[in-house]
């Protein structure tokens, strides 16, 4: 939710404000997604030194503060520039109003990189928890309900973001997007309290039985030369230079941008071609159904499990078994575009599938770290492939957003699409065929089952 706010609400409520255009909002988001990768790289180790409990603390903290600061940007922007408030921005032409946007863009960028920091520590702890709490053959299950989680917040982010927006606005609290970002951001203090009190290592945890114990380190008994290098550190330069690890970081670098694209820019496709602004009831329906799709990864998680229950093989075979499905699914995205001319709803429809299919290969991917490293090299490890994650945001936002504009203001076609639905068409397709090349990555790079030993 903390990322969407931006997403909900940049194309009608703050774009008429501060003049923004698709480029100044692309260079936002992929700022955020470059500060976000580079992070990743110190939140992992940081979560591997400090331990998940005050590691997450950190990175909780951390993220909440930079999602309430984005409030303040235009309060900041008036101050810089000496304008007498809100009427005199909207009203602002020419050299005035680039300097406005130029302002207000900076503010934002600094918001954002305070809320990429945070954001970073959240994977490396979350697949270290599942590392610690579940044997390999259930880690992409539980990660899938963890991953759901971002699922649940892109459901309730529609219809209450825009929602919480206008009525702010009508009220007269700011121009409504202000408290959106405030409120949204205040639930992370709130969820700081709940793992500050709840959390513990299972070992140390007065909520997990003997047996419960014995369940989750069941791996132990199966590979014993694994096993004892769980708590064995090894050099980061040592890491880097593993086949192991390349194979997650490029698998992730070409198929992370797809959902952070469908993230980031399905509210404003919404809008471009579709004239559907985010507070609009239909298209605060559409994007609920579209997440709504996107919970099936769920089940995503499921299939590795059945796999190896049916055949016997290893957690890491037949995850990518399971994970070759998942490549084949987004490739519907292909027709989005073109059904759109018949219906809205067929665009948001395919984009939910392959929504889904992202969150069950990411959560597989997720997993295969956990598959491949021991426990003291996962929050690491999970920190590079954020790296990954984050330079492929990085790009599809940057490119997306130049894109579009010159696509708006040339008329350009592509393939019997003509302006922004033509741009719209080219990413649609290029984010269709990422996971097929992913998976290749690994399946070349790592092609059997190979266990980093310490």
């Amino acid at each position: 939710m903390d990322r969407q706010v931006l997403s909900l609400t940049w194309k009608d409520f703050i774009a008429p404000e501060f003049h923004w255009t698709d480029s100044n909002y692309g260079d936002i988001a992929a700022i955020f997604s470059i500060v976000y990768a580079v992070a990743n790289i110190f939140s992992g180790r940081f979560i591997d030194w400090m331990g998940t409990k005050k590691g997450y603390l950190w990175a909780i903290g951390i993220w909440s503060l930079g999602a309430c600061l984005h409030a303040v940007c235009g309060v900041a922007t008036e101050w810089t520039l000496n304008l007498g408030g809100t009427e005199e921005m909207l009203k602002a032409t020419g050299a005035a109003a680039t300097m406005i946007a130029t302002t207000s863009v900076y503010f934002f960028i600094a918001a954002r990189v305070i809320l990429g920091m945070g954001e970073s520590g959240n994977f490396p702890a979350a697949i270290k928890v599942t590392a610690e709490y579940f044997p390999k053959k259930d880690r992409a299950f539980a990660t899938s309900i963890f991953n759901a989680g971002s699922t649940v917040g892109a459901l309730v982010a529609p219809i209450s973001i825009p929602s919480l927006a206008g009525y702010f606005k009508e009220i007269g609290w700011g121009n409504g997007w202000e408290m959106a970002f405030i409120l949204i951001g205040a639930l992370g203090f709130i969820w700081m309290g709940f793992w500050m009190f709840l959390y513990n290592k299972p070992e140390e945890s007065d909520r997990v039985n003997s047996a419960e114990l014995e369940y989750i380190n069941q791996d132990a008994a199966a590979e014993p030369e694994v096993s004892a290098a769980n708590e064995k550190k090894m050099p980061f330069s040592e890491i880097i230079k593993l086949p192991q690890t390349w194979a997650i970081f490029l698998a992730k670098l070409v198929t992370d941008g797809v959902w952070w694209f469908f993230l980031f820019w399905t509210p404003a496709y919404l809008s471009d071609v579709y004239n559907l602004p985010s507070n609009n009831p239909t298209a605060m329906l559409l994007i609920f159904v579209l997440y709504a799709i996107t919970m099936l990864s769920i089940y995503g998680g499921k299939l590795p499990t059945i796999i190896m229950d049916k055949t016997g093989l290893n957690s890491y075979d037949a995850r990518l078994k399971a994970m070759l499905v998942f490549a084949v699914i987004p490739l519907l995205a292909l027709f989005a575009q073109p059904l759109g001319d018949y219906s809205y709803w067929f665009p948001i429809i395919i984009i939910g599938f392959a929504g889904a299919a992202h969150q069950s290969w990411s959560a597989n991917l997720f997993s295969v770290t956990s598959d491949l490293f021991p426990k003291s090299l996962v929050g690491t490890v999970t920190g590079i492939n954020g790296l990954a994650g984050g330079i492929s945001s990085f790009a599809i936002n940057k490119f997306s957003g130049n894109l579009f504009d010159y696509a708006g203001s040339t008329n350009m076609e592509f393939m019997g699409f003509v302006g922004k639905p033509a741009g719209y068409f080219i990413i649609f397709c290029i984010c269709s065929v990422a996971y097929i090349l992913g998976w290749c990555c690994l399946k070349v790079l790592v092609p059997k089952y190979n266990p980093v030993k310490c």
